[in-house]
């Protein structure tokens, strides 16, 4: 693992860092915000899943979390979204909702991508095992939150380990990707027909199922673009309902998908895991 950059930041220290990832083959490229903290100290960690066309960059540079997580006493970790790099497989038409940017947070299943598109076991099994040997990291204190396609990332890795993430949040996800066109398109691309394993990576579904956790926390922009096509929370809240799991789903007036939206409602979030981490 090497450091790409590193910078002083309410008190501690937002570093950027790349290692040869060995699950997708490729680089990968993810950021990690250190609070200040006692030495010895090992401190809680949010995982932070990022949505369509992002890296790593975006909520590090937009989502304004450091001061609440300094205040908390919370590191976050934020991953790409897909692997990158020569002979890494896109969208054959060069679409923004599939291939680079796009990973769904999948271990994908067909040629071509199947050779590196395995986000799920990234996010979940190896670059956990990096976190907790480099930095100063509980790992029986995580926490697990995303935007969009990482909202789906989260709502779906949360539900399948409900015994690892003390919390789950989402703002804007996309909560029944079997349902939806950027879901459909994802995961019979990834995945194929297989509509059992598309079942495994659908919030929706996984709650039908028999998934639970103990509570969920949604922020959603009323003036959001894709709210009615891409997004339904209006599922999410019956399957939630029929279930019995709480979930506080806040439909905010006025705003939209974007950074503005997300840094508006970060600090809530961090808080409302905080309270979980402790």
């Amino acid at each position: 693992m090497e450091q790409v950059s590193g910078a002083k930041a309410f008190g501690g220290i937002q570093g950027v860092y790349r290692h040869a990832s060995r699950e997708t083959g490729t680089d990968m490229t993810f950021s990690v915000y250190v609070p200040p903290h006692e030495d010895g100290a090992r401190l809680p960690v949010v995982w932070y899943l990022s949505g369509l066309t992002c890296t790593h960059a975006n909520v590090t540079e937009k989502g304004e979390f450091r001061a609440a997580c300094a205040q908390l006493g919370l590191i976050f970790v934020a991953p790409d979204t897909s692997p990158r790099g020569e002979g890494v497989a896109d969208d054959p038409d060069g679409a923004w909702d599939f291939g680079l940017g796009a990973g769904f947070y999948v271990d994908a299943a067909q040629a071509p991508y199947a050779a590196h598109y395995r986000m799920w076991s990234y996010v979940t099994e190896e670059l956990p095992t990096l976190i907790g040997a480099h930095f100063p990291a509980d790992m029986d204190r995580q926490s697990i939150m995303g935007h969009s396609m990482g909202g789906h990332g989260a709502l779906t890795i949360g539900l399948n380990h409900p015994d690892r993430y003390r919390a789950v949040s989402a703002f804007a996800p996309i909560v029944a990707p079997s349902q939806v066109p950027w879901g459909q398109k994802a995961l019979s691309g990834y995945l194929g027909d297989d509509h059992a394993a598309w079942r495994r990576h659908d919030a929706v579904a996984l709650i039908e199922d028999g998934a639970r956790v103990p509570a969920l926390l949604v922020d959603q922009g009323e003036a959001d673009g894709f709210l009615e096509r891409e997004l339904r929370p209006d599922l999410l809240r019956a399957a939630c309902a029929a279930a019995g799991i709480p979930l506080e789903l806040r439909l905010q007036p006025g705003y939209d998908h974007s950074y503005y939206f997300i840094s508006t409602f970060m600090a809530d979030h961090l808080r409302w895991h905080a309270d979980r981490l402790r």
